[in-house]
């Protein structure tokens, strides 16, 4: 299936490992220049060197000069952008009885407002050429939020309200807004969250994982590149039809409908 990605240019935060690297590789293979980028500027051109149409460039999403930068790199060598991926790392783990504002300040900046202001640096654009695509890598804690990572149920939380907002507002030139949802993905970050669970309750890792996976309905974590498929899909021309939507790829985790 052609999803009409050659020659789009698409731009993917935290690009440089896990699900951020999966969507870029899957955006490649479809001919689109991409854009890897990451707070390690040398490991994003690595990431990139593997690809083709791709560079590397850095960027810290607390840093907004370096946003701007990448903004104007990827302008300057692919043209403007048409696609933007919104992916960042999550926050660490921990309950809500211990939130203090401080911490929930410092993981919304980057799991929220830093998202806001690079969707904003790049819309304009989008609306004036009379297409776009902006895709933001959520959890399913938006719809389901996960004990103990309150702090990113709460700030992907405010994504969605944002992004199901601009979805509407922007629906009719040509730009479509959604988020993606991850279940139990295989990634680095999953497994650190398996470890830190065994830490505290005294278990081994592969037996949180082994219980993890019993609680899903396909019984087994999810693979980055099956992730990456959905988001491309969405990225493309045969998503132009679906905006403001929470789409899930969690084998069946979250209960409700």
């Amino acid at each position: 299936m052609d999803l009409g990605l050659r020659g789009r240019t698409a731009l993917v935060t935290g690009s440089t490992s896990g699900l951020g690297l999966a969507i870029a590789r899957v955006l490649s293979r479809e001919h689109a220049n991409v854009v890897i980028t990451g707070r390690r500027a040398a490991l994003a051109e690595q990431r990139a060197a593997e690809l083709t149409g791709a560079i590397g460039v850095g960027l810290d999403l607390v840093e907004p000069a370096t946003t701007a930068a990448a903004v104007t790199r990827a302008a300057g060598t692919f043209g403007a952008i048409d696609v933007l991926v919104l992916n960042a790392g999550g926050p660490p783990p921990g309950p809500a009885a211990e939130l203090t504002g401080m911490s929930m300040a410092e993981s919304a900046n980057v799991l929220l407002l830093a998202q806001i202001d690079l969707v904003s640096a790049v819309l304009p654009g989008m609306r004036e050429r009379g297409w776009g695509r902006v895709l933001a890598i959520g959890s399913s804690g938006v719809q389901q939020p996960i004990p103990g990572l309150v702090r990113s149920n709460v700030a992907r939380a405010g994504l969605a309200a944002y992004l199901k907002t601009l979805a509407a507002e922007v629906a009719a030139d040509g730009v479509t807004v959604n988020m993606l949802l991850p279940g139990r993905i295989d990634t680095g970050r999953v497994a650190a969250l398996d470890a830190d669970q065994a830490a505290r309750r005294g278990l081994p890792a592969e037996s949180v994982r082994a219980r993890s996976e019993e609680l899903i309905p396909a019984g087994r974590y999810g693979r980055p590149e099956e992730f990456a498929d959905m988001a491309a899909f969405l990225c493309g021309d045969r998503a132009s039809y679906t905006t403001g939507a929470q789409i899930r790829v969690d084998g069946g985790l979250i209960s409700g409908c």
